[in-house]
């Protein structure tokens, strides 16, 4: 054990590498979900059918799909096809739209869940649709959105050891070329299981710092109309 801290003490600058990777897979990938998220979770509400037929079947496809084939078929598959993306951009495609699909969900669920007197109110107000959506609608939706999106965020986390498949060096990667090098099998993966732990602990307390300026910020809005 010694053998392997020792180890890990003069790999510090490479596994802080790792780290930095992953951390930027997941930032990278998160905000293309939440475009994916809300395009679609606003599409599938639609009453026109071409918008809402495909955005539907898109959704449903990726998840319904596995996240590691879709994302072996951006990094092997499509280049077949004459287009090739570069590793972290394969990750960030896939990892986006794989939980962009899930995340649509949620703001659908979320928009359906605001009250029918609300949808009511500002529509005796006047407001066209985009105004009611963005000043009346959202603002309350996105409060109920934070805790699915935050659950979401540390499950993409969770995925980011795919990277290491498509030879991005991440904290999995490069944790695995300390095993490798010290035989050290559960120290190796332990510290691993211990860095994710507090990355996703991290994320949790930063969404709930989030949801509580969130609704804060609603029942201000709400006290001063």
């Amino acid at each position: 054990m010694t053998h392997f801290f020792d180890e890990l003490t003069r790999s510090l600058p490479s596994v802080g590498q790792g780290i930095a990777v992953t951390l930027l897979a997941t930032a990278l990938s998160a905000a293309v979900a939440l475009i994916v998220a809300f395009g679609f979770g606003l599409m599938t509400r639609s009453p026109r059918l071409l918008l809402r037929g495909p955005a539907r079947f898109t959704v449903e496809f990726f998840r319904g799909t596995s996240l590691y084939v879709q994302l072996f078929w951006l990094f092997f598959a499509l280049p077949v096809l004459g287009f090739r993306l570069e590793p972290m951009a394969c990750a960030v495609v896939a990892f986006g739209l794989n939980f962009g699909a899930y995340g649509s969900e949620v703001v659908r669920g979320a928009i359906d869940a605001v009250p029918r007197a609300q949808w009511e109110a500002s529509l005796a107000l006047g407001m066209s649709p985009r105004k009611r959506m963005t000043r009346v609608v959202l603002p309350q939706a996105w409060v109920q959105m934070i805790p699915p999106f935050g659950n979401l965020l540390v499950q993409l986390l969770k995925a980011t050891p795919l990277l290491s498949l498509i030879t991005i060096a991440d904290l999995t990667f490069e944790m695995d070329q300390l095993r490798s090098l010290t035989g050290s099998t559960a120290q190796a993966y332990l510290a691993i299981l211990v860095i994710y732990y507090a990355i996703a602990a991290g994320i949790n307390s930063f969404m709930k710092a989030a949801e509580s300026a969130a609704k804060t910020r609603l029942g201000q809005d709400a006290g001063g109309s």
